[in-house]
């Protein structure tokens, strides 16, 4: 048995999908089921007793304990976060206590129960803290990419919350002995993805006839991890990571953000063509930049793949192709999560550009 924090969001309901689809091990969820948590990611679990669902908040001590105590799962993946840099600056309150009280509690309650596992369960638990290389900063053009060893320089809410949190799973290792493990991912695609973030914008604007919002000059560069590979990298370090260590995980793509929105725009023009014949790049407005908005993220993952043997599947044209086809194969999917309090939120932050 695992538990899994956020398991319906969008990178935890891929693990667990990819977790159970590889293995029988059972997995209890806990969600709070927040805008960004959606149980339609997991409707193909609905019938399996292989999944536990528990709605519940992360900075719930007495139920996180509970949930140990009923459970004693071998492991607690944790990837329950705020994690929208645009809401962290409209409301960082939220980000705080999700991403660091949260994780404070997760790692007290992961305290108290580990210590008091016999020895052999002692030596097999595993606290595995999902991070993001948001916390590294921001790269200089011609910079070698973020290393495990990269000083943090973390310069919005969002990334400095989470470079708390990573703070305090490394600290409650060297202090307390806890066995935990850390990852920090470069920017994941795919499936399920919440159509907040870049690329499930882009594609679902584009077929809406809206514009589609480029931040500045768009030469803002990320590189860009597959879903799956990440979860491929998780389940390796949950079978042969060793305590206290971090290990970065990226795609090795990196890409200016304005070439990224017409790779995907050239992808619909062969797979779902405008109905005049036009290029969907037609559909691209420059907006105003973001605040304090990193320039460049790269990823070094030689470290994991050199000590676990994990490097990504996924090349990013084959990736990119894939999750352009599930968004147009899941129209269903798409208009569930596109509630009322998501086109909110969208005109409140990009106003006429997302309109």
């Amino acid at each position: 048995m695992i538990l899994v924090t956020g398991g319906a969001g969008f990178i935890g309901a891929n693990f667990i999908l990819d977790w159970l689809a590889v293995c029988d091990e059972p997995v209890v969820n806990l969600d709070k089921l927040t805008y960004a948590g959606n149980l339609e990611n997991l409707a193909a679990l609905a019938h399996d007793n292989r999944h536990i669902l528990v709605e519940g908040d992360i900075v719930d001590r007495a139920l996180v304990d509970a949930l140990l105590a009923r459970h004693r799962p071998r492991a607690l993946v944790h990837f329950a976060a705020e994690s929208h840099v645009d809401r962290s600056i409209h409301g960082p309150g939220a980000f705080i206590r999700t991403n660091v009280e949260g994780v404070f509690t997760l790692l007290e309650a992961a305290r108290a129960h580990w210590s008091a596992l016999p020895r052999t369960e002692k030596a097999a638990f595993r606290f595995h803290h999902v991070s993001t290389d948001e916390v590294y900063g921001s790269l200089a053009p011609e910079a070698a990419p973020f290393a495990e060893t990269h000083p943090y320089a973390p310069n919005s809410p969002y990334s400095a919350s989470k470079a708390a949190s990573d703070h305090l799973a490394r600290a409650w290792f060297h202090t307390y002995g806890l066995p935990v493990t850390i990852s920090n991912c470069s920017n994941n695609y795919g499936p399920f993805h919440f159509p907040e973030k870049l690329i499930p914008l882009v594609i679902l604007n584009a077929l809406a006839g809206k514009p589609l919002p480029v931040y500045g000059d768009g030469l803002q560069v990320r590189d860009w991890l597959y879903v799956s590979d990440h979860c491929a990298a998780i389940r390796r370090i949950l079978a042969a990571g060793a305590p206290g260590e971090t290990y970065n995980v990226g795609g090795g793509n990196e890409m200016p953000n304005l070439a990224l929105v017409r790779t995907i725009c050239a992808l619909l023009d062969t797979l779902k063509p405008r109905a005049d014949g036009q290029p969907y790049a037609r559909q691209i407005t420059h907006v105003a930049d973001r605040p304090g908005h990193d320039r460049r993220y790269a990823i070094d993952a030689r470290k994991i793949e050199r000590e676990l043997g994990w490097k990504p599947r996924e090349t990013f044209s084959s990736g990119i192709e894939k999750t352009v086809r599930w968004y147009l194969e899941h129209e269903a999917w798409v208009a569930h999560v596109q509630s009322g309090a998501y086109r909110e939120w969208m005109t409140r932050h990009y106003g006429d550009a997302h309109d």
